[in-house]
């Protein structure tokens, strides 16, 4: 086996041989990698079109829902006017009755009148008729209606006293009766009242309405028929008479006086 001995010169040539070739190499790796491979750089996070469409379309949309979803509910349609529900008011009680055991009877009628007729103001068998034509709210669908009557008039026994209440239904007729006594002799004055109660059906709310107010007046007399002014006018007479003829001495004073006018 023989020695080979390089000179310095050749040594040096190799050494720039191999740097060419090392060279070469690392440009063709450079070049050889794809492009795809290589990555982009982020775009700046303001110019990221993010979210922001989203804020317009949600802010949109509620106030279109909260408009439109009243006018899809037909009760906030307003009802129409209630037509009033014409009505005949009829009262009958006695002008005139005796005082002490003997009672009477005053009737309220409260009755549908489709005609509007009136009753006018009568007398039947001693008793005064009086009727009116009353204009009432036609509510008996959504209230509970309740006619409530009664009679002041001081000094009158009144059965049953206080208010009477009676239910109202659409064209059904209501009816009233009092009976009354007069405890002594005079003139008795007194109203009859009638108010309307309306209770609404869903709420329970309460009003009341003042329909009419009748005044009427009661004469109560004697047993012989006589009012008390009468009977106060015979007793003022009455004494006069009984003091005159029980006074002394005058059947003398009477025989007294002929016989002065028979000498004349």
């Amino acid at each position: 086996m023989t020695n080979r001995h390089f000179s310095p010169r050749t040594i040096s040539l190799l050494v720039a041989v191999l740097a060419i070739l090392l060279a070469n190499y690392a440009c063709t790796t450079s070049l050889s990698v794809p492009i795809d491979n290589v990555e982009e750089p982020a775009p700046p996070a303001e110019e990221q079109p993010a979210a922001a469409p989203e804020e317009p379309v949600s802010t949109f949309v509620a106030p279109t829902q909260s408009v439109l979803a009243p006018e899809a509910q037909p009760t906030q349609i307003l009802p129409s006017p209630v037509i009033p529900e014409t009505r005949r008011l009829t009262l009958e009680y006695p002008p005139k009755m005796k005082a002490g055991a003997e009672s009477d009877v005053i009737r309220l009628t409260l009755e549908v009148d489709e005609l509007g007729n009136v009753t006018p103001t009568v007398q039947v068998e001693g008793n005064i008729i009086t009727g009116e034509v009353i204009q009432i709210p036609n509510l008996y669908e959504t209230h509970f209606v309740t006619a409530e009557a009664r009679i002041d008039m001081a000094g009158m026994d009144i059965q049953p006293p206080g208010a009477i209440y009676e239910p109202m239904t659409a064209g059904q007729s209501v009816k009233f009766f009092w009976s009354i006594r007069p405890p002594d002799t005079g003139l008795y004055r007194g109203t009859v009242w009638l108010h309307l109660m309306f209770v609404d059906r869903l709420s329970g709310e309460e009003s009341r309405m003042a329909v009419s107010a009748q005044i009427i007046e009661i004469e109560a007399v004697d047993f012989f028929g006589f009012s008390v002014n009468v009977a106060r006018t015979s007793g003022v007479v009455g004494s006069i008479v009984g003091g005159i003829v029980g006074f002394p001495f005058l059947e003398d004073i009477v025989k007294f006086l002929v016989r002065r006018k028979k000498k004349k």
